[in-house]
């Protein structure tokens, strides 16, 4: 049985996602193609990195991971396939799959061939939906392109801001709430708060459910993730606060 395909992009609701959905049923007739998130903010690769690398762990062994965050679509910017201790990640060598790949654990990585003809502003359909859906299918990686020596070495990084109680609001999903990269620390009632874009009380409580919190009013609670996101209860977080995905906030 073919493995999973997972779909990562920053699509939207287009006719792109489909279009991808087409190339791997061709390819690779009997994949399940799995919709992990479509919504990653136009360009976000920070975004679509964190997303990635805290959702690969809960999907099959051995499933392929095809992201698609390529603002630098059509230059000279690598095609990736990256196997891991955990699957293999298609996608931009932009920093996209590195955390993923790091936490799954890298073996070895090649950079895809773009075939002659291939569209300068969709390498997602001629280039890495069709390696994908051949890792699906079976292939040896080594069949789909030239090997990356080093690749933990090799491959664009990417990594998040996190000095002590300071972190990244890293995103911010489509009920408003603000998911940060911060733990939660162990027996607090609220934090002190500060955040670089928008405003936030200067103390923050932290409840264990949405129906704790005041209406209206800004709170801290623990993701399904682990980390700290800020929310509002019946209402969108990241509008109330006045802030974006990048700013920096400190919990402490």
């Amino acid at each position: 049985m073919a493995a999973p395909v997972v779909l990562l992009t920053d699509f939207g609701a287009s006719e792109y996602a489909g279009i991808l959905k087409g190339v791997i049923a061709r390819h690779a007739p009997g994949a399940p193609v799995i919709d992990l998130c479509h919504d990653v903010s136009p360009q976000g690769v920070r975004e679509g990195a964190w997303l990635l690398a805290q959702a690969f762990r809960w999907f099959p062994q051995g499933s392929v991971f095809l992201a698609v965050v390529d603002p630098g679509v059509g230059t000279e910017r690598r095609a990736l396939a990256i196997e891991t201790e955990a699957g293999f990640f298609v996608g931009p060598d932009n920093g996209l799959l590195f955390p993923a790949a790091s936490a799954a654990g890298i073996r070895r990585a090649v950079a895809l061939e773009v075939p002659p003809g291939a569209s300068a502003t969709f390498h997602g359909r001629d280039v890495f939906a069709p390696a994908a859906a051949r890792l699906a299918a079976g292939a040896a990686l080594e069949r789909l392109g030239s090997p990356i020596p080093h690749p933990e070495a090799q491959l664009v990084p990417l990594s998040f801001w996190l000095q002590g109680r300071e972190g990244e609001i890293v995103r911010i999903d489509r009920f408003g709430n603000c998911i940060t990269n911060l733990p939660a620390l162990p027996g607090r009632t609220e934090y002190e708060a500060r955040i670089e874009v928008g405003r936030l009380p200067a103390r923050l409580k932290q409840v264990a459910t949405y129906r704790e919190a005041p209406p209206g009013e800004p709170v801290a609670i623990v993701n399904s993730y682990g980390t700290l996101e800020i929310a509002v209860r019946d209402g969108n977080a990241a509008e109330v606060i006045g802030t974006r995905v990048q700013s920096r906030v400190t919990l402490a």
